[in-house]
């Protein structure tokens, strides 16, 4: 009201930009000089002008009222998740793939924010760092044939979920099913190559394979499903690749699995978070760009 009496003069005014009567603003300027002991107006005529300490006060009425609204408009901002910063933990398909597809559409898209940090951790490594604290969401994965385990004070949303395909050189002829599925027995006398033994997705592998009554001849291991996509199609042996992670390379095909192995991936957070609109809104973003990107022509196997 101080601020508002320097800018416009009078009380009248003062209780018509306010909504308020004059008499009502004239009792909160006088408790207001109650409170801190010093004359802040005084009359002049007709008029009500500020004294120097009243000039004082009206200065910093005009800052807090300044930061109150900026205040609000952030807090809409968080309740849109528009605001705020917030780091990922992604292992390296996701993040490759639709972590950086959402990511370019938060920093470049029509509407802001919120800020993102990203580290590429696999689904171990990231659930320890979400629940140490280190960042706000972990983007994790679990295979259909690999049993999880729990993760105790932590929410899951399901991203998405994808077949495992396996890739064999194009001069390989494997027997299929009517479906078009090649059948993981006929490559028991295959060579292989696979990822490594630590990860769950060597554990996934060698499941399948003895599942269907065999133990793989291993002849390579990389944990980069690009570097086993190209040994493939060099004729070193075959793989099984996840289909975000299979992107056609000349000199291989890339068929359906039987019997079918599916990866299911998975956005975590704590508990506290899930009420978070920008948790949400990034969670959102995610499923629409993973679910894009396998109803993209170019992952189909054949």
């Amino acid at each position: 009201m101080l601020s508002e009496l320097q800018r416009l003069g009078t009380i009248a005014a003062v209780a018509n930009e306010l909504h308020l009567s004059a008499p009502a603003v004239s009792m909160q300027l006088a408790a207001l000089e109650r409170e801190v002991g010093l004359t802040l107006t005084e009359r002049r005529g007709r008029r009500v002008v500020l004294t120097p300490a009243g000039e004082v006060l009206a200065g910093h009425g005009r800052n807090i009222f300044d930061l109150v609204t900026v205040a609000e408009m952030e807090v809409h901002a968080l309740h849109q998740g528009e605001s705020g910063s917030y780091a990922i933990a992604a292992f390296p398909t996701a993040a490759r793939s639709y972590v950086a597809d959402a990511w370019q559409q938060l920093r470049d898209g029509s509407r802001a924010g919120p800020a993102l940090r990203l580290t590429e951790l696999e689904p171990d490594a990231a659930i320890e760092a979400l629940v140490r604290g280190d960042v706000d969401l972990a983007i994790t994965h679990a295979y259909s044939n690999v049993p999880g385990l729990p993760a105790q004070g932590l929410n899951a949303t399901s991203i998405v979920t994808e077949d495992v395909l396996v890739a064999v050189p194009t001069s390989a002829s494997p027997a299929t099913t009517p479906a078009g599925a090649a059948r993981l027995a006929d490559l028991a006398t295959s060579d292989w190559v696979v990822p490594h033994a630590d990860l769950t997705c060597a554990d996934m592998v060698m499941r399948a394979c003895g599942a269907a009554g065999f133990q793989p001849n291993v002849v390579a291991e990389a944990t980069d499903h690009s570097v086993q996509l190209r040994l493939v199609a060099t004729g070193i042996g075959v793989a099984l690749v996840p289909q975000l992670a299979a992107q056609p390379t000349p000199g291989l095909r890339l068929l359906p699995l039987h019997p079918r192995v599916q990866r299911h991936h998975f956005a975590l957070m704590r508990s506290s978070a899930t009420s978070d609109s920008g948790i949400r809104r990034i969670v959102e973003l995610l499923e629409q760009h993973a679910a894009r990107l396998l109803a993209d022509p170019a992952l189909r196997t054949g």
